[in-house]
């Protein structure tokens, strides 16, 4: 048995063994040219295309895991991003911006493999929870701050309501509840390790939709 893995806290334990990944996809050509101006809206819109059919894997597997005992502490409604996604879609797109939308490959592998571990494996179902939604609260706040300085849109309004947690009062108290449900997972440590590599993996499937991004939309192109 390994011994840090009953002495460090899981919430630590999955933060730091995924650091290296998350970087990686905090730090990706296409991330950074987005978030410096340097891509048009263009770029922001069909990353919020593909974020779209991210969320829909999540959420829609969410649903089936609500008893789980495992994932189910995870399912909470204040997360849920699928109707905020489709309204700054709306705006971005117009009324029929579902017709003609496509995942990109990677997303579509993506998010296959969200619907994979929430019908088959809900520990698995948890990383790509933990990896989409703390970092809605805690990164995603900095893309939604640039994208209003950068395309104009109202202040926590239509285009970046995804960004927006409207019943989430305090998102720090919320992280640490959250921190408190990972250290109390429904899992032995052989699992916990497991999670953590699914984590990781979360992460390398999120940087390769960056990647294709970065190849659809070249800096200068």
């Amino acid at each position: 048995m390994d011994a840090t893995a009953t002495v460090t806290p899981f919430s630590t334990l999955i933060r730091t063994a995924s650091h290296e990944q998350h970087t990686e996809a905090e730090t990706s050509t296409f991330m950074s040219d987005l978030l410096g101006g340097r891509l048009g809206i263009d770029a922001y819109t069909r990353y919020t295309e593909q974020l779209w059919f991210v969320y829909r894997a999540l959420e829609e597997g969410a649903e089936a895991l609500r008893e789980d005992p495992v994932a189910g502490p995870f399912i909470q409604p204040e997360l849920m991003r699928s109707t905020e996604l489709e309204r700054d879609l709306a705006h971005l797109r117009g009324a029929g911006w579902r017709e003609g939308v496509e995942p990109l490959p990677p997303t579509a592998a993506y998010a296959a493999r969200i619907a994979e571990c929430a019908r088959t494996w809900p520990a698995g179902y948890i990383a790509h929870h933990y990896t989409r939604y703390l970092g809605d609260l805690s990164g995603g706040q900095i893309i939604r701050d640039k994208a209003e300085k950068t395309w104009g849109f109202e202040r926590k309004g239509d285009g970046v309501r995804f960004y927006v947690f409207e019943e989430i009062t305090n998102p720090a108290a919320f992280k640490r509840g959250y921190r408190e449900l990972l250290d109390a997972v429904n899992a032995d440590d052989l699992e916990k390790q497991r999670i953590v590599e699914e984590c990781k993996r979360a992460f390398a499937l999120n940087t390769a939709v960056f990647r294709e991004l970065g190849e659809v939309f070249p800096l200068g192109a």
